[in-house]
């Protein structure tokens, strides 16, 4: 018999009606004869509710006293569930993370999993039950309880998957697979039957918010099959992610991605000495800020300066405000320039790596279309541009047409990040 697990986020668990519909496809799943795992987010609003909530209490409240308000939400979410699947006539159990035991880093707000803990699904996946499991939360050796970041019940599907050596995970959402962009930008962009984790990956990374990527790292390390597919229409397979080495491919390009909610920093006029930049960098890790696109500029003979350009995640920037001026006295810059108007407009491929010739092709097209370029950021299978945000849109379009994605043949972009 097969052990499956499937996840549901938060758009698929909105209200009552739609609990009962996943109870129906979790039930679905056992009728096959698979053993099934069900890992579930809150319903629909629930978590940016319970943060309105509690800043209507504390204007900063505490990481720890976060984490034990926002862990609330899957719990409501698995007691429905199971109650709905037990109304069917089955025998299901609902678990919190920390009775599964999901351990975690000690570190609230975004811990990561350092263990799970299988004696409990075990016995009771040897009893026949379906085990319903909250997803995006854990508990530390002492005992804390935890949680893994918005998106995290992801991992906790996957993590799970990987701990279990199952079959498969179906990560179920309202999106019905990946497609090669964001269809409210081209609506002819196409659902793409395949993709490998490392595509995935860079995609997730970029923007393109239908997986979180530390879900996507978790199932490429562990090689665990995903599948990310509509929980509204259940006979669509959606689309199922691999290894590259398992893909034939055709195109060099395989998606594209636009994150809107980046922000660029840029310390101006930092004096060109060695250690300057390990010093900024310092800072930042510090304060847990993770950066992403980063560019120096050359030193200025007239003064011996240079330029420290950067991107952090919106969510972020009131954090880094709140220690800006320690950066002011640590590099001694004449300006800390803040650009909130800009978007991140990315290609990825693994065709990419043996194909000279595409970043020229990508800077032509945004070129011909009159989009200036930021800042510019590459891998083996990406090349990041970033853009003013008003011409984001208009350099999708052109992209797609210019590698071909918008056509029969595709593959992914921006939906809606699962809670």
């Amino acid at each position: 018999m097969s052990v499956i697990v499937q996840k549901f986020g938060g758009t698929s668990l909105a209200d009552t009606d739609k609990i009962k519909n996943v109870a129906r496809a979790v039930v679905r799943e056992k009728k096959l004869g698979n053993d099934v795992i069900v890992v579930v987010s809150a319903m629909g609003h629930t978590t940016d509710n319970l943060i309105k909530l509690a800043h209507q209490i504390s204007e900063h409240p505490s990481d720890r006293e976060m984490d034990m308000l926002m862990s609330t939400g899957e719990q409501v979410s698995i007691a429905l569930l199971t109650m709905a699947i037990q109304e069917m006539g089955y025998s299901a159990v609902s678990m919190t993370g920390a009775q599964v035991g999901i351990l975690t880093e000690e570190t609230h707000s975004r811990a990561r999993i350092v263990d799970i803990k299988t004696d409990k699904l075990k016995e009771h996946l040897g009893e026949g039950k379906i085990i319903i499991v909250a997803g995006f939360q854990g508990i530390t050796a002492k005992g804390e309880i935890t949680t893994l970041g918005r998106g995290g019940s992801d991992t906790s599907a996957v993590a799970i998957a990987a701990a279990l050596k199952v079959d498969r995970c179906d990560i179920y959402s309202d999106v019905e697979g990946i497609y090669t962009t964001d269809p409210r930008v081209v609506p002819t962009a196409q659902k793409l039957k395949e993709i490998s984790y490392e595509e995935m990956l860079e995609l997730a990374r970029v923007g393109a918010n239908v997986l979180h990527p530390r879900s996507v790292e978790t199932a490429k390390q562990f090689s665990v099959p995903m599948r990310l597919r509509s929980s509204f229409k259940l006979d669509d397979l959606g689309t199922l992610i691999i290894g590259v080495n398992e893909m034939e491919i055709y195109k060099p390009v395989t998606g594209l991605a636009c994150d809107n909610s980046q922000v660029r920093v840029v310390i101006c006029d930092v004096p060109d000495k060695p250690g300057n930049a390990g010093k900024l960098f310092t800072l930042l890790a510090k304060y847990e800020l993770s950066v992403d696109m980063i560019i120096q500029s050359y030193a200025r003979s007239h003064d011996n300066t240079n330029d420290i350009a950067f991107t952090i995640s919106k969510d972020d920037l009131t954090r880094f405000c709140g220690f800006k001026d320690e950066i002011m006295k640590l590099m001694n810059p004449s300006n800390i320039h803040i650009d909130e108007d800009i978007a991140k407009v990315s290609i990825v491929g693994a065709g990419m790596i043996d194909r000279p010739g595409i970043a020229s092709m990508m800077f032509e097209t945004l070129a011909r279309e009159n989009v200036n370029i930021k800042m510019i950021a590459t891998s083996e299978i990406k090349i990041s541009c970033l853009v003013e945000k008003f011409n984001a849109n208009k350099a999708v379009q052109a992209l797609c047409k210019t590698f071909e994605l918008d056509g029969a043949e595709a593959a992914i972009v921006k939906g809606t990040l699962p809670d």
